[in-house]
């Protein structure tokens, strides 16, 4: 098997609502959307699916679910910066920046779906 490419598909009530996080707070950029999709991509990171709850295409057993219990982690260069950036940005930080007995260092924002998303660098490098 060779692998081409990697995404992640959320289950959001608002598709374009979290599309537009992506794209405005994380440099993401919508490559397909239709009624009830969206696709994002990013260069450096795994891409990004959100489908609206309820949509079809879904298996019908979780069609009406919820993302819940997911958090999308980007490992960043500057996490500070990140923080601050965010910060002056408006968006809700839901989880202060901290840093854990394993060295991982993290800050947790939700998009207006509830999406999880945690930014993360390591205190020491040998952690990684």
């Amino acid at each position: 098997m060779k692998i081409t490419s990697t995404a992640v598909s959320l289950t959001v009530d608002d598709v374009p609502a979290s599309a537009a996080f992506l794209t405005r707070h994380f440099g993401f950029q919508e490559v397909m959307a239709a009624e009830g999709f969206a696709s994002l991509v990013r260069e450096d990171a795994v891409n990004v699916i959100f489908l609206r709850r309820g949509i079809e295409v879904l298996p019908e057993g979780v069609r009406d679910r919820h993302a819940a219990g997911v958090i999308t982690a980007f490992t960043v260069a500057d996490l500070e910066a990140e923080y601050e950036r965010l910060q002056s940005e408006g968006v809700p930080i839901t989880m202060p920046l901290r840093e854990e007995p394993w060295g991982e260092r993290l800050f947790q924002v939700t998009d207006p779906n509830g999406v999880i998303l945690q930014l993360v660098d390591w205190a020491a490098p040998g952690n990684r």
